[in-house]
């Protein structure tokens, strides 16, 4: 699909070697740059490591790429790099600003030198701030950690780097439609002589605070300020976890025709009559009448029956399940090379150790992707 496409990724931690998997998963050729002698962060952000000793965080995202060696700060590497940057297609990278600038690698001016040229920064808190961007910082200031947790409770984090996660995928959106752009002869406006669609900036705060869609659109419209709701819906019910007789499970209610085919599945037939529980804003209104009628219910027969039931009746439900559990439902997950593509790809180079192609890379340039 990107076959032949030529990524620079001067990226480090999540969010740009994200990006950059997933553009290598689409058959582009990434070439990673790290500093030599100790690489990419998360490198050595374990355990658990692999028996060659690769740390899972690193290898969950580093798939599909070569990786090169090289001090920005030595004149020779920085030459290699600048030559690099001329017949790529896309640079990805997460300097702070002004960095790249100061070391000789102003984007404004390699995009300059190469009309093909697309390059994305990713960025904690935009191109004019100099916070480094930390996904838990990010999900506090987002306003993520005010909404998740139980009502009572304190403010939680979300179990996984979402904001990262989030802006890598916007980043790798946002430089595909820049290469369609680039091949349609279309742009979207100019910045010092480069159009806009080839200078791309991903902010992790802007990434989460758009992802917050119906959330924030909530408060847009009602002025009122967002709550936590634990595992319950501000907008739905029921829509939420419940207790089954050996393991929780999620009940997810979304249309009213639902609610008669849940309350037939649970042989809840008083509920299925109530005609002021017969639209969503009733069951809202009177939420604390109808989760405790549901979570009784349930509490009388596992889980298992109780999604078969209800799934037969078109009612969307699942198990609570470990992350084990939920990978074993997949195939081709491995250790060595993670989850599989969840875009349409494939996997060819498992990650690079540190400078595992530098020699050839260092003779050949681009050619050794050929």
């Amino acid at each position: 699909m990107l076959n032949g496409l030529r990524i620079l990724d001067l990226s480090r931690v999540l969010a740009g070697p994200l990006c950059t998997m997933i553009l290598g998963d689409m058959g582009a050729d990434v070439l990673k740059v790290e500093r030599p002698g100790v690489g990419d962060d998360t490198r050595g952000w374990g355990p658990p490591f692999d028996e060659t000793g690769a740390s899972a965080y690193y290898l969950s995202v580093n798939r599909n790429k070569r990786s090169l060696a090289a001090d920005l700060f030595r004149p020779e590497d920085l030459a290699l790099i600048r030559g690099l940057v001329a017949y790529a297609d896309v640079v990805v990278d997460n300097f702070r600003p002004g960095v790249l600038a100061r070391l000789g690698l102003d984007p404004q001016v390699m995009l300059q030198e190469n009309e093909r040229l697309t390059w994305c920064t990713i960025t904690g808190f935009g191109d004019a701030n100099q916070r480094p961007g930390y996904d838990v910082v990010v999900q506090a200031e987002s306003g993520w950690m005010s909404i998740t947790g139980e009502p009572a409770g304190v403010p939680m984090k979300i179990g996984v780097a979402l904001a990262d996660v989030i802006a890598g995928k916007d980043a790798a959106i946002a430089i595909l439609g820049a290469l369609i752009g680039r091949e349609r002869g279309r742009t979207f406006g100019a910045q010092a002589g480069v159009s806009a669609s080839r200078r791309i900036v991903i902010s992790l705060i802007h990434s989460a605070i758009a992802s917050l869609v119906n959330v924030a659109q909530n408060v847009l419209v009602s002025g009122a300020e967002a709550a936590r709701w634990g595992n319950a819906h501000p907008n739905l019910v029921p829509y939420q976890l419940f207790e089954a007789a050996d393991r929780p499970m999620i009940v997810a209610v979304g249309s009213d025709a639902q609610w008669l085919g849940c309350a037939k599945a649970l042989e809840l037939p008083d509920l299925a009559a109530a005609l002021h529980l017969r639209t969503n804003a009733g069951r809202v209104q009177h939420r604390q009448f109808v989760v405790a009628a549901i979570a009784a219910r349930l509490g009388s027969r596992p889980a298992a029956e109780w999604r078969e039931l209800l799934e037969r009746e078109g009612v969307p439900s699942g198990l609570v399940c470990s992350v084990g559990e939920a990978i074993s439902t997949l195939e081709g997950a491995s250790a060595r090379t993670g989850i599989p593509p969840a875009v349409p790809g494939t996997v060819r180079l498992p990650p690079p150790a540190l400078d595992e192609h530098g020699a050839e890379i260092r003779s050949r340039g681009w050619a050794a992707f050929a």
